[in-house]
């Protein structure tokens, strides 16, 4: 892999923090159209990989999947840069709106905006399911295990049901999508040559192991430190980020008990705050900047932000290296083939969801995304055009 500046990964992923909407199923699409389709830093099948591994790991799924991107292309500083670059634009903005929270839960206009950025979150996610099955299954063994794993996902929707699909995706491709006698010696050159590129330029396992352990110690430090004050502030939302599987919306219930249960925060500014979240760009998880300033300002801020995000960017530094070296073996390739047809299973299930149950609410709802698909598929317009129309015609309808 061509290894790139930590300033080239800052700039690039500070455009996607500015422009990515739709929550975190649409961020990846947004980073597999930047990174595998127009700019080549990893591979399709890379790309699969890094989702598997994040959706496994606790945190933000797909800002851990950006920071290994980071991480991959310019070392531990391309990844803080990535995060960097993805987090400040939605955090700075989540901190200036903390007090116009209320204006913001009942203002017509602001509503309806929100619901068009939902929308576009439609449509991103509808393009990146239908361009993940044509790359990730090409077959169909891999076909049907994507829809398998979207009909467990629709009657199992939590974070089990995830690792569940995952797990079963693993199984599958391991018992019978092993193909490892009949690859070609081309294919197997280019698997040794990627696990030396891998051990040469990802000899991290001393700094990895120190992840690891650090991970653990803020974990247990978490459950020691006073109630109160920056370092309870600091406890609770790394216990929050640590202990979140799925990451995104699945976080909202943690933070509810790390602030409201306390009375840091009171049930309605912190609604206020969740819908303000799904109106920003960038990682859902910067809401944690919202909550923060609302319970000690700028610094409360800070605080929140970093510590929510520091356990999953710990155990991914951690992971990530080991998860390169293996992904290359002939056996472990068949797993990870099973793996990234879950994975399009599980983005299948998500578009789903978001289809029926949480974002078309009205009749005006379908033409709308649809004339965003358009736009993004036969239009080929970048994101954030979709992104005005879509927040335009939410605000007008």
């Amino acid at each position: 892999m061509a290894r790139g500046s930590a300033f080239e990964v800052f700039r690039t992923f500070l455009v996607l923090g500015i422009t990515s909407f739709g929550g975190p199923v649409a961020h990846l699409g947004y980073f597999r159209k930047e990174f595998v389709e127009k700019r080549g830093w990893v591979s399709v099948e890379e790309y699969g990989g890094l989702l598997a591994l994040c959706q496994f790991l606790p945190g933000p799924a797909s800002s851990q999947t950006g920071f290994c991107i980071g991480l991959s292309r310019a070392g531990f500083l391309g990844g803080l840069a990535a995060w960097v670059g993805f987090t400040l634009p939605s955090a700075l903005a989540m901190t200036a709106i903390a007090h116009y929270a209320v204006l913001f839960q009942s203002n017509r206009l602001a509503y309806g905006v929100l619901h068009g950025l939902q929308l576009a979150a439609v449509a991103v996610v509808a393009q990146a399911v239908w361009l993940m099955a044509q790359s990730l299954c090409p077959d169909t063994p891999r076909r049907a295990l994507a829809l398998l794993a979207t009909a467990v996902l629709t009657m199992l929707p939590d974070t089990g049901g995830q690792v569940l699909v995952l797990v079963i995706g693993g199984v599958i491709g391991w018992l019978a999508l092993d193909d490892s006698s009949l690859v070609q010696h081309r294919e197997q050159r280019r698997l040794a040559r990627e696990l030396e590129d891998a051990k040469r330029e990802l000899r991290l396992h001393l700094p990895s192991l120190l992840c690891l352990a650090l991970f653990g110690l803020l974990l247990m430090t978490a459950f020691l430190v006073p109630g109160s004050g920056p370092w309870g502030l600091a406890g609770a939302f790394y216990r929050a980020g640590a202990l979140v599987f799925g990451g995104g919306h699945v976080v909202l219930p943690l933070l509810r008990d790390a602030v409201v249960v306390p009375g840091w925060v009171q049930p309605q500014l912190f609604l206020a705050g969740y819908g303000a979240a799904q109106a920003m760009p960038g990682p859902v998880f910067t809401v944690a900047a919202f909550l923060g300033a609302i319970t000690a300002g700028y610094q409360g801020a800070a605080i929140a932000t970093a510590a929510i995000f520091l356990p999953g960017l710990l155990i991914a530094a951690g992971t990530l290296p080991y998860w390169q070296q293996l992904r290359t073996r002939p056996h472990i390739a068949a797993v990870m083939k099973g793996l990234n047809a879950a994975v399009v299973g599980l983005l299948g299930a998500a578009f789903v969801n978001l289809l029926t149950l949480s974002t078309i609410k009205s009749p005006w709802d379908l033409p709308v995304t649809a004339g965003a698909l358009m736009l993004l598929t036969a239009g080929r317009a970048k994101p954030i055009l979709v992104v005005a129309f879509c927040a335009a015609a939410g605000a007008v309808v």
